[in-house]
């Protein structure tokens, strides 16, 4: 595909602004952050200075009342919320991604009239409760049945009067016991559309299971959801039936979403490395090793590399891509999922044992680096199965 512009601009001055807004809390976020790594706990406080910021509107549309952000904007914020807390970014990703699905992605899409209208329905009233009362929505997707967000759906949705009734099961559902809505996925018998419903956190049959204890992004407490027949009313239907098909086809790029946290743990590390052999942790200078400078250099190279190519994607990302643009898009999570735990493994070699111990954030940001490539649907396993397919062999996946 030839491009004589790019569609998402990046640097620009609201991006400017937006990223340093985060930076301006950034250092209260990576204190709390020790707390909430040792506690497996909730980052509540930050999701309050988020929302005093005005960030829970991050990607709501200016003309609803939001802060207007599009997906190149948000994934520069994201970036510098992993840069102090790795669990808050991931975390805020959850929330956002309802936002920008009904909001800067849906407007991507060409919709029928009446899906239009619908659509913008039932999106208004989302982001005016957003806004208003401060509502926080989760995004939990995966089901564990098969690596995928739009196959292997066991989730399904009866019809009712006024609604729906929702038995299935979420696992790894990011902010369980903190949102207020839990925005699924799911089927409705009959129909293979897949469905984008949002169950009341309160809803009678919803529960929430299982223990939380992680080896990293321990303050996300994604926790299991188990729905049986939990009430949802129709008006919390999102999305139009099929609409989310069609944005895993015409918009795959929304799935890099979480590789931008691990771009910021990258930046985290790197932050670290450098205060350390410069004796501001410690007080003990190493910058003039030559080992640790290879080490420093590497590092770097390693971060340019999977920074260059994400910002790559998101310049030329746009609406119905050819394979070889997705396929940069599965690199370049390939490449920042798997570069984010090198660093941090090179970055202890580098400053030696005692950076790892504790409240010094080195061994968090390993712990939480780790966790990157298993995470779904393009975990990094999915993804090299694609691209070792790509150009081969024949394939009619679909992108998600």
């Amino acid at each position: 595909m030839l491009f004589f512009a790019a569609m998402f601009a990046l640097g620009t001055e609201r991006q400017k602004e937006l990223v340093g807004t985060v930076r301006s809390l950034g250092p209260e976020f990576a204190e709390r952050a020790i707390r909430y790594d040792k506690e497996a706990s909730f980052p509540f406080e930050n999701f309050a200075d988020l929302r005093d910021a005005g960030f829970l509107g991050l990607c709501i549309p200016q003309k609803y009342g939001g802060l207007g952000a599009d997906f190149a904007t948000y994934a520069l914020v994201a970036e510098e919320l992993g840069r102090y807390c790795g669990s808050t970014a991931l975390t805020f990703n959850m929330h956002t991604a309802s936002c920008l699905l009904t909001g800067p992605i849906a407007d991507l899409m060409d919709l029928p009239d009446a899906d239009r209208a619908s659509l913008e329905g039932r999106r208004q009233v989302m982001f005016a409760d957003i806004l208003a009362n401060h509502t926080i929505h989760a995004q939990p997707f995966s089901e564990g049945i098969k690596p995928g967000a739009t196959v292997g759906i066991a989730t399904v949705a009866e019809p009712v009067d006024g609604g729906y009734l929702v038995t299935g099961r979420k696992i790894f559902a990011s902010l369980s016991g903190a949102a207020q809505f839990h925005n699924i996925i799911c089927l409705v018998p009959g129909d293979s559309r897949v469905r984008m419903m949002g169950v009341p956190a309160d809803a009678a049959g919803l529960t929430i299971s299982g223990d939380w204890d992680p080896l990293g992004m321990r303050g996300t407490v994604s926790r299991n959801l188990e729905f049986k027949e939990a009430f949802v009313p129709e008006e919390n239907e999102w999305l139009p039936p099929g609409v989310f098909d069609q944005m895993t086809v015409q918009f795959p790029y929304f799935y890099m979403t979480l590789s931008f946290a691990f771009l910021g743990i990258m930046r985290a590390v790197l932050d670290f490395t450098a205060e350390y052999l410069r004796g501001e942790t410690n007080g003990s200078f190493r910058g003039d090793n030559p080992q640790k400078q290879a080490l420093w250099a590497e590092m770097n190279l390693r971060h340019q590399a999977a920074q260059a190519l994400t910002y790559r994607v998101l310049q030329l990302a746009e609406p119905s891509p050819d394979p070889e643009d997705v396929q940069r898009a599965w690199a370049a999570v390939v490449t920042t999922m798997e570069a984010a735990p090198d660093i941090a493994s090179m970055a202890i070699r580098a400053c030696g044992g005692r950076s790892l111990l504790r409240p010094l954030p080195l061994e968090r940001f390993y712990r939480d680096a780790r966790c990157g490539a298993t995470m779904l649907p393009w975990s990094v396993e999915v993804c090299l199965a694609r691209l070792g397919q790509h150009g081969l062999v024949d394939t009619d996946e679909n992108f998600a």
